[in-house]
Order: structure tokens, then C-alpha cells, then sequence
């Protein structure tokens, strides 16, 4: 239930990246707007997802389960149904909604099945493999559907998928509850999703607009003032969303910074090379997810090896090893072009995908795995947490810097490609009001051709950036779990401290093969 739970959950995610150029054609947006389809999603799940946590706790994780699915079945409903930009927006933030219900609980599902955290790691990595199983088909299904059928129509399969979850979960799943007693902290969750969005919100309008206009500088301030009250809240609270003390543990806090870190390159990754596929190379959705299919497969067929590769490897050289694997891919990209084949596009994807393979599944058993037990739901809503605000900030934050970097280098392009100075100037206005997509629609007569080809290479130019920007987050992130998730010390604190009540380790055996040895100070 947990795999299907995870699956379901996060269907949408690449069923959509994969579509964007398509939304965009059909609804005449700007770059902006397409930014705001992914963040529609991933925001809710920021900024619910340890409320639901907390909400499984309290209340039965079944309920929150069944929940979570029914948002599901909204949300593909209503964006099934969508004729504007508004609507997919609306449609995305319900099945969001569901996701911040279903991932944390599949999580807690598996924590309160396999107590001990050396045996864990196996089932979180088939965890993993569903969920990159899911962003594997997804392109697929997307692609298949908008050849035949109109885009909406990829909005169709979450709702039998999830109508059919909740009917085997009725009858499968048994109810299970947190052992200590926990209360809703309101104050908490009011503070960290006002938190999330308005940073997010700040960084997208940001990126379109400008970061001096005043409507951005007051969402950055409420940001940072909401988070601030954020951590005074949590710290008084008697029953708190996110307790801060996990963070004493070196492994949680390392996980948590890498996931963020690396999402944040990931998923702003996905969102730019589905712009690259659709409207650089001119490729259909269907060929352009075969090709996103290359990054997906490998880490679902790594899942279940890694899961029980970390019973005898470090997960700190794993996660380290596979950022840095990450990181190469993301610089090999750096010289696509217009006309790069698909075999010189295959071997740097497929590289990327080993090192995603390698690194993702570590990084949550090392999160689960580092608190005491009855810790470990709290624990894996945080982790799962900070990899949605690392997802709504990717497509926000690359998504600025392309448009950025795009707008400046293009009227240097349309001058080389022959353009007059007058058309130039029509094209920058237009490109200026409705973004990127706009010049594809102006009356420009003999000059079309060379100006999109200008246009490809101004998004190039913004591609490069972004592509430099994910690698340097990748390296970083491969520092920072290097750092802090470091083999306990030899007469250091018990690293069985993430199980409580579990036996310490036998004098002599080797305690740095698991996630479990992650040193918890």
C-alpha cells in the first residue's frame, strides 16, 4: 500500500512537466504561468505535508490515506475539465493536497511495519522505486495521450488509479496511530505555509517581474518573518509540527539539506529540459518522454539494490557518490544543441539517472532511520518536507534565471540572424509581455525562421545557465552529505539510537554499514 500509496501520489508530476509545452500552446501563457502549473502542485505538499503527519498521527493513517486519495480524484477532475491557465492551477494544487497526505503517511506505513531500521532500508528502497516508477510512466502515458487526444486527457488515468487505491486500502490496510501522544499545532502550520508560498511566490514573480517591485520585496519580507515565527512557535509549542531537536542529529540534518538542495536542481532540471525537448528541438511529448525515460528507469530499477546495497556501503559514500555522478551528467549537458541526436542526448541522461539512482533512496532511510522510532513519521514528513520546498523553488528559481538569461542574449541573436532593428524591438516587447513563447505567434514574414532560430539560441544560452546552476547544486549537496553524514566515532554515541529499544551493536561488529550508524549528535 505504501508503493501504491507513493505511485499515485506522485503520477502528476512528470504526466505534467512533460506536457508543459503543449499547455502553453493550447492556453497562450508565458513562462511564468507554466512555472505556477508545477509550483500549483508542489506548494501544497510543502506546505501541508507535516500537517498531514501530524494528522496521521492523531487521527489513524488509514483516514489521511483515503483522504489524500480523494484529493486526488478532485484535483485530475477539475484539471480534466480545465479551459484556462486558472483551472490546471487549481486542479494541480488538489492533487498536491493529496500527495502532502499520501507521501508522508506511505512513509509511516512502512516505519510502523519494519521497526528496525537495518531491515528498513530494503522496503524504503522499493518505496523509491515506486516513486521513481511513477515519474518513469508518467512521460509515457502524458506522451501517447497528446498524440491521440487532446492534453487534458492526461489527467484521466489519477482518478480510476486513485478510485481503486482507496477500495483495496479499505479492506488491506489496518488503522495504526503514532505511539505518543501528539496534538494539531495550528500556529505552526499557519506560520510554515505562509512561509512557503510567499518565498516561492517572491522568487517566481521575482524572476517575471522584477525583485525591486514592491509586491515581491513584501512577499520576500513575510517569508522571512513567517519563518522566523516559524521556529519561535516550534520551539514553545508543547506539541510541535516539526520538532527542532531532531535536528541535533547530524544524519537528519544532512539528509534534509541534501534533499532540498538536490530537488531544487532536480525538479527545476525536469522543468527546463521539458521547455528544451518542446520548444528547442521541436519534438513531439511522446518522444520528448522517452527521452525524460532514460533519467527515471535506472533509479527505479536501482531502488531495491541500493535499499540493501546500504547494509554493506556507507549511505554517506552512496549519496555522496551518486550527486557527484549527478553532477557530471548535468556539465556533459552543457553543450546541447538544436540539432544534438539522440544518442549524444541518451548517454548523459541515463548517467544522470545512475546518479540519482544511487543517491535518492539513501537520503530518505538515512532521514527515517537517524531518530529514535516513535520520531520517525515526524522525521520522514520533514524529509519529505524540505524535498517539496527544494521542488518548488527548482522550477521558480530556473525558471527565472532561463527567462533572465534568454531575454538579455536575444537581441543579440535576432542581429546576427539578419532580423531588422525595428522587428528586434517588436519581438523584444513581445517577448518582454508574454514571454518566450510569444514570438512563435508574430506576423514576422520572411524573418520567422531566423528569428525562432534566435530564439533557440537565446534559450540556449538560458539552458547553459541553469545547467551550470543544477551541477554546482549537486556538487554542493554531495559536500554537505559528505560533512555532516559522518560514520559515528569509535566509542561515540550508539548509533542505535534511531531504533529505541533496540540492542546496541555487538562489540566489534562493523557499525558503519547502515543508515542506522549514521552518528546521531
Amino acid at each position: 500500500m505504501a508503493c501504491l500509496g507513493v505511485f499515485v501520489g506522485y503520477l502528476p508530476v512528470t504526466t505534467v512537466s512533460v506536457s508543459l509545452p503543449v499547455i502553453q500552446q493550447a492556453l497562450d501563457v508565458s513562462t511564468a504561468d507554466l512555472a505556477w502549473v508545477s509550483d500549483a502542485f508542489v506548494l501544497p505538499v510543502a506546505a501541508l505535508i507535516l500537517t498531514a503527519g501530524v494528522f496521521g498521527d492523531v487521527h489513524g493513517r488509514k483516514k489521511v490515506v483515503q483522504v489524500g486519495l480523494g484529493f486526488c480524484v478532485a484535483g485530475a477532475a477539475v484539471a480534466l475539465a480545465a479551459q484556462s491557465i486558472t483551472q490546471v492551477w487549481i486542479g494541480q494544487a488538489l492533487l498536491g493536497v493529496g500527495a502532502a497526505a499520501l507521501l508522508p503517511m506511505t512513509l509511516a506505513l512502512i516505519s510502523h511495519a519494519v521497526p528496525d531500521p537495518r531491515a528498513r532500508g530494503k522496503y524504503i528502497g522499493l518505496w523509491t522505486t515506486s516513486m521513481m516508477g511513477s515519474l518513469a510512466v508518467g512521460p509515457l502515458i502524458a506522451g501517447v495521450i497528446v498524440e491521440h487526444a487532446a492534453w487534458r486527457w492526461i489527467y484521466l488515468l489519477p482518478i480510476p488509479l486513485s478510485v481503486v487505491t482507496m477500495v483495496i486500502a479499505a479492506f488491506v490496510l489496518k488503522e495504526s496511530r503514532s505511539s505518543v501522544e501528539r496534538k494539531l499545532d495550528w500556529p505552526g502550520q499557519i506560520t510554515a505555509a505562509l512561509a512557503i508560498v510567499a518565498l516561492v511566490y517572491g522568487v517566481i514573480e521575482g524572476g517575471a517581474r522584477s525583485f525591486g517591485d514592491a509586491r515581491v520585496v513584501v512577499a520576500l519580507a513575510v517569508a522571512v518573518c513567517s519563518g522566523a515565527a516559524f521556529v519561535l512557535v516550534e520551539r514553545r509549542s508543547p506539541s510541535p509540527m516539526l520538532d527542532l531537536t531532531l535536528f541535533r542529529s547530524a544524519a537528519f540534518t544532512g539528509s534534509a539539506l541534501v534533499v532540498m538542495i538536490s530537488f531544487l536542481g532536480l525538479i527545476g532540471f525536469f522543468f527546463i529540459l521539458s521547455l528544451y525537448l518542446g520548444m528547442v528541438q521541436q519534438l513531439s511529448t511522446l518522444d520528448a518522454g522517452l527521452r525524460l525515460l532514460l533519467i527515471t528507469v535506472l533509479p527505479m530499477i536501482l531502488g531495491t539494490v541500493v535499499g540493501r546495497l546500504m547494509r554493506y556501503v556507507s549511505p554517506r559514500a552512496l549519496i555522496s557518490g551518486g550527486l557527484l555522478i549527478t553532477a557530471v551528467a548535468l556539465f556533459t549537458l552543457t553543450n546541447v544543441g538544436t540539432d544534438t541526436s539522440f544518442g549524444s542526448l541518451a548517454w548523459r541522461l541515463a548517467l544522470l539517472g545512475l546518479g540519482l539512482g544511487l543517491a535518492f533512496p539513501c537520503i530518505t532511510a538515512t532521514a527515517v532511520s537517524s531518530v529514535p522510532h516513535h520520531q520517525a513519521g515526524m522525521a520522514a514528513a520533514g524529509n519529505n518536507a524540505f524535498r517539496q520546498v527544494g521542488g518548488a523553488l527548482g522550477p521558480a528559481i530556473l525558471g527565472a534565471l532561463l527567462t533572465g538569461k534568454a531575454v538579455t542574449t536575444l537581441p543579440g541573436h535576432l542581429t546576427d540572424a539578419g532580423v531588422p532593428g525595428p522587428l528586434t524591438s517588436e519581438v523584444q516587447r513581445a517577448v518582454d509581455a508574454d514571454g518566450l513563447g510569444a514570438v512563435a505567434g508574430l506576423p514576422l514574414g520572411e524573418h520567422t525562421g531566423p528569428a525562432l532560430n534566435a530564439l533557440s539560441q537565446a534559450f540556449l544560452d538560458g539552458l547553459q545557465l541553469c545547467l551550470v546552476v543544477s551541477a554546482v547544486l549537486m556538487l554542493f549537496g554531495a559536500a554537505v552529505a559528505a560533512w555532516l553524514l559522518r560514520p559515528a566515532k569509535s566509542g561515540g554515541p550508539s548509533a542505535t539510537v534511531a531504533s529505541s529499544g533496540s540492542r546496541p551493536a555487538a562489540t566489534g561488529q562493523h557499525r558503519t554499514t547502515t543508515a542506522a550508524a549514521i552518528d546521531p549528535r
